[in-house]
């Protein structure tokens, strides 16, 4: 009966590669000194009752190489706006000015650089993570085969298989870290 058993492991790899792609665009918005409209794309905001990314309650400009502004565009949302950017853990103080908010991006200093590599160790762990449920959930469908009639040598064939894509995507997380961080770290 359950000879026939597949795992999908496209599957399980398309979910581990999903949670290397989000790791990639928290890693874009760790700013490494200069300003970049992407650094706020992991800010949300409390609009309207749901969270929302920053850049769908207003306009993201990068006027000038230390300068963000975003234009807010409901007058209403520029108190939460402001608030999230403080609490998003960027270290980027906004300053009012009407509907547009402000972030002047201070150079870098080595108190800060270290922050935002631990802030880069965070993200990494939460990939980590990711990829560990998508291990757990792989590993729960062969137990449920095993359950079902599945041989014993089949399980331990699938368990192996699932393990060392997980252990791929670990290395593939912990070297996107490492360089990350060096790019934080250099001067």
């Amino acid at each position: 009966m359950s000879d026939d058993f597949i795992l999908d492991t496209d599957d399980l790899q398309r979910r581990m590669d999903g949670a290397m792609v989000n790791l990639k665009t928290e890693f874009a918005s760790l700013r490494t000194g200069r300003a970049s409209a992407s650094m706020l794309e992991p800010v949300m905001v409390d609009a309207y009752g749901s969270m929302t990314p920053i850049n769908q309650v207003g306009t993201v400009n990068v006027p000038e190489p230390r300068m963000v502004t975003i234009n807010v565009w409901d007058k209403g949302l520029v108190g939460k706006v402001e608030k999230a950017i403080r609490e998003s853990g960027l270290g980027i103080n906004p300053q009012l000015n009407g509907t547009i908010i402000m972030l002047p991006i201070p150079e870098l200093n080595e108190e800060r650089r270290r922050d935002l590599t631990k802030v880069a160790g965070q993200y990494a762990e939460h990939a980590r993570v990711s990829i560990r449920n998508v291990r757990r959930d792989g590993m729960d469908q062969i137990k449920k085969a095993k359950a079902d009639g599945m041989s014993e040598d089949d399980q331990k064939l699938w368990e192996g298989e699932v393990q060392e894509l997980t252990d791929k995507m670990i290395k593939v997380v912990d070297a996107a870290l490492e360089t990350k961080q060096a790019e934080i770290m250099q001067v």
